[in-house]
């Protein structure tokens, strides 16, 4: 089944060389770049640590002038532009994505640094046209290596990264319909959690409106419900999509389960690991490492915005695969590719994560430091602490700012009405102090014991 895959794709592309419309990356060498050497750095050029810094305290402590924190400590709308003001108040940060804080390393960023000093931005334009270079190249190949798959496609963002896959997918479908309106058992289909991310919904609608796709949503991690969906499909081409790691309930995909179910109906497997990458397995090759299920999955969204500490998204997956994308995924090439200092960055922030294995240790250090000091069963650094109404949510993300603590409540048309919720987020970079400091005050605005976690089987996008 997943043969026919490999031969739909390259009949697809065939069409597209026919067509004139197959497109390549061709990197730009910089005329000041790295020398050899540098392309490939030795050791030292990367300073690593043994321990947490003071600088990686700047991760998760941030100051905030006190007009605005007086306006949100009573709701109060703000432009956040109060100037004139010397005070300020400074909050422990427990809603951030900085999962390892990475953001504030200095190895990453003299990376950016040294790349905006000898190159600027670097070559301005769509990566097609004359934005893709060597430090892009280098860092996709660093990416692929990492998630052991034979190649990969730096996109501006994860949003984007998404939107360029389901879009592409749907092309494949069209050019294989030959500019007909494919039959039924001839279009592609599309299997997607309830709870996937919005830039996973949002891509498979664009898809759908190019009437080669069908689109099947199945209840949040319910695999009786998937198996129930793909048996009775007659459609050939299979695709399912998830979210590894979820981003707004904290719970993971079944892999194990979906890896069953991929060797019986043979489907395409797609992952977004925007928040399993570098936090989960030994090497912080994210969830499918975690569950070593790296093989099963065929292609794998991600971000560099999350625990990256950076910016940018990718699609690892094989060469066939890039080349279609890079040919048919609008976001991807009608985008401006990433300047050069933040690709320089990614790249460092990569290698710093792979080295400094006490950043991984320590965030699952802190995961169970949470779920012993409360009893609330967490298996993520992303706990959703579902309180209920609006007014139960705002006053409790009043109470953690004045207690020192920054953390949102998450409302509607975020989550659905009854919902609402406190989105807690852990880094390697808090202390056990830190979490002993945050559960103390945390007790005094929820019930431990009547909290609601994950909770809801509504399909609505996430942050």
């Amino acid at each position: 089944m997943l043969r026919s895959w490999d031969n739909g794709v390259e009949e697809a592309l065939q069409k597209l060389e026919h067509l004139q419309l197959l497109r390549s990356l061709r990197p730009i060498y910089l005329q000041n770049g790295p020398t050899q050497e540098a392309q490939n750095p030795v050791d030292d050029e990367f300073h690593v640590f043994d321990e947490m810094q003071p600088w990686d305290r700047s991760s998760v402590e941030v100051h905030i002038p006190e007009p605005t924190f007086q306006k949100w400590l009573h709701d109060i709308p703000s432009s956040g532009d109060e100037e004139g003001t010397h005070k300020f108040r400074k909050l422990l940060l427990f809603s951030g994505n900085d999962y390892l804080g990475l953001s504030s390393h200095p190895t990453i960023g003299k990376a950016a640094s040294k790349a905006a000093l000898e190159h600027g931005m670097g070559p301005r334009g769509s990566a097609l046209i004359c934005g893709y270079t060597d430090y892009h190249r280098r860092l996709e190949s660093c990416i692929a290596e990492l998630k052991k798959k034979e190649d990969c496609l730096l996109c501006p963002t994860g949003f984007a990264a998404n939107m360029a896959l389901m879009v592409a997918l749907g092309n494949v479908g069209s050019l294989l319909a030959a500019g007909k309106t494919p039959l039924t058992n001839e279009k592609i289909a599309i299997f997607s959690d309830a709870l996937n991310h919005a830039s996973i919904i949002d891509g498979i609608r664009l898809a759908e409106r190019q009437k080669s796709v069908e689109i099947f949503i199945y209840r949040h991690c319910d695999m009786t419900h998937l198996n129930a969906l793909l048996s009775s499909c007659t459609m050939r081409k299979k695709v399912v999509v998830t979210d590894s790691l979820f981003s707004m309930d904290g719970d993971f995909a079944p892999m194990i389960e979906l890896v069953k179910l991929r060797k019986e109906h043979g489907f395409l497997l797609v992952i977004d690991d925007a928040h399993g990458t570098f936090v989960c397995g030994k090497n912080g090759g994210g969830v499918a490492e975690q569950y070593n299920c790296e093989r099963d999955v065929d292609i794998c969204v991600g971000t560099l915005s999350k625990a990256a500490g950076c910016h940018g998204g990718f699609i690892a997956c094989s060469k066939r695969w890039k080349q279609l994308i890079q040919s048919r995924g609008r976001s991807f090439i009608f985008s401006t590719a990433t300047p050069i200092p933040i690709v320089a960055a990614a790249r460092a922030s990569l290698i710093v994560a792979r080295k400094e294995t006490w950043r991984r240790r320590e965030i699952w250090n802190r995961v169970h430091d949470f779920r012993v000091l409360t009893g609330i069963p967490i298996n993520s650094p992303i706990i959703s602490l579902i309180v209920g109404s609006e007014e139960k949510a705002l006053q409790a993300s009043q109470s953690l700012l004045k207690s020192g603590f920054h953390v949102t409540a998450i409302r509607p048309p975020t989550v659905p009405p009854n919902s609402c919720r406190l989105r807690v987020t852990l880094s390697a970079t808090h202390t056990r102090d830190d979490i002993e400091r945050f559960t103390a005050a945390l007790s005094l605005c929820v019930n431990f014991q009547e909290i609601g976690i994950h909770g809801s089987n509504g399909g609505y996008a996430r942050l």
